[in-house]
């Protein structure tokens, strides 16, 4: 079992990778991570099947980042860490396998990894499906009403002056939210290629070199070619060497 470890305090990260490493086969760390934000970004890359979450974290707090996790293909089981046991109820309606009260014993982690092993990423990913009860949407305004567009069906999102565009299988629509704004609640789904343009990572396909230097992100469904800024190429490359 691959297993993330994510918590903002060094220490508190080196005494569960040193437990991890006493119990053994079949657990792995594969990756740690300081922030929420850094957790739900580790996942996607390294498909972890486990992730130990510190509740109180910064940029995003382990609740937080449990529901962004939920939101991915395949999400991991989790299992927050906390000081403060009045979040285990929240712990669990986020989903949770179970939850360790600081500081953590040797024989309550491995009984939280053995509940975490019973349950398949399948089973996980059904679960939460249930739990979410709906399909994921944005809404937009249209011609006098509201229309709401399938995550699933949009290709891109492109800030254009106060609005952002997105080009979805069925057209565009303009969105009142900022990009900053989805890029958080959707992070596991799109990939920030520009300060300006977010796309779904699962229809990247690839780069195109132009003669002027700039590199442009070629898409499913569109034959519109996205430019990809300087900053972000090395996200954007390991994320297609990954796949």
């Amino acid at each position: 079992m691959k297993i993330l470890i994510a918590d903002d305090e060094a220490p508190a990260r080196e005494r569960l990778r040193t437990l991890i490493g006493e119990i053994g086969d079949p657990y792995q760390v594969i990756a740690e991570a300081a922030t929420g934000r850094e957790a739900v970004d580790a996942c996607q890359v390294h498909n972890a099947d486990l992730v130990l979450l510190d509740i109180r974290m910064p940029e995003m707090d382990g609740l937080d980042a449990a529901a962004q996790l939920t939101l991915a293909a395949n999400p991991p089981a989790v299992v927050f860490v906390t000081a403060f046991e009045e979040h285990a109820l929240d712990a669990f309606e986020r989903n949770a396998i179970d939850y360790l009260l600081k500081p953590i014993r040797r024989e309550r982690l491995q009984k939280a990894l053995d509940k975490a092993s019973l349950l398949t990423r399948p089973q996980v990913q059904a679960l939460t499906s249930l739990r979410q009860g709906q399909q994921e949407v944005i809404s937009a305004s249209y011609r006098g009403g509201l229309i709401r567009i399938p995550l699933e069906e949009v290709i891109y999102l492109q800030a254009d002056q106060k609005y952002v565009v997105a080009r979805h299988i069925g057209g565009e629509v303009l969105l009142e939210e900022s990009l900053k704004s989805l890029e958080e609640r959707f992070s596991l789904r799109f990939l920030r290629i520009h300060r300006n343009a977010l796309v779904d990572r699962q229809r990247l396909r690839g780069l195109v070199k132009l003669a002027d230097g700039r590199c442009m992100a070629t898409l499913e469904d569109t034959e519109q070619q996205l430019e990809v800024s300087r900053r972000h190429l090395p996200e954007v490359r390991r994320w297609l060497k990954g796949r």
